[in-house]
């Protein structure tokens, strides 16, 4: 059995009436339908993790990359 946490979800009025109706057209408590949401935007997150590039002033053609000089990069 999977334990539960409990914590509060603010909506505003428009958004807790369409899950209201999401709920009774589905016949799923409001609940499920919000922790069903959690899931699907925790797996987009991991799915679409940052990938960091080097500070290289980039790649193509099979080239290598050129560094930054130290007098190129400004603080502003």
């Amino acid at each position: 059995m999977k334990v539960m946490r409990k914590t509060s979800v603010y909506l505003s009025d428009q958004e807790a009436e369409q899950l209201r109706l999401l709920s009774i057209r589905d016949g799923r408590p409001q609940a499920e339908l919000i922790r069903e949401g959690v899931r699907r935007i925790i797996a987009e997150s991991d799915a679409a993790r940052r990938r960091y590039r080097s500070l290289g002033k980039g790649r193509g053609g099979g080239r290598p990359y050129e560094r930054w000089q130290a007098a190129e990069v400004s603080s502003g």
